[in-house]
């Protein structure tokens, strides 16, 4: 069981692995053994999570979700399949933590009394020196 949060658990039955070729370290075993691990989770079918939640998630994670759903992570930065295996279940942990958070909502402000002064006054400067660089008018 990946635990997210107290209200998102996936079981691990919903998550599916495979495994490739690496292109990251490993030497001459790069091209014998399948040690890049390849996470899919489909967003869409999964019970355990809430349609709240869900569409919050896919709203936030839009373009890292497949057209059928799906979420697909991989991992080649070790040299042996379960490390590469827990590092996607690493990125997808803290991929759904930061998507799943509810964001504050701003609260309006208006700006203080001295910033409104601040603002007038450097309103009043500009034009002052904008008006000493015009030529002098003539009065005929």
């Amino acid at each position: 069981m990946l635990l997210i949060r107290s209200e998102i658990r996936i079981p691990m039955n919903e998550i599916v692995f495979t495994y490739a070729r690496s292109s990251g370290p490993g030497g001459q075993n790069v091209n014998k053994v399948n040690t890049k691990a390849v996470l899919r989770w489909n967003l869409l079918m999964s019970p355990s999570l809430t349609p709240m939640m869900r569409a919050r998630l896919l709203n936030n994670l839009a373009s890292k979700i497949t057209s059928e759903g799906d979420i697909v992570l991989n991992s080649d930065r070790f040299r042996d399949q379960q490390r590469n295996r827990e590092d996607c279940l690493e990125k997808l942990h803290n991929l759904l933590t930061d998507a799943s958070e509810i964001p504050k909502a701003r609260k309006k402000t208006q700006p203080s009394r001295s910033s409104q002064r601040r603002v007038k006054a450097n309103k009043a400067k500009n034009s002052q020196k904008k008006n000493l660089r015009r030529s002098p008018q003539r009065d005929d």
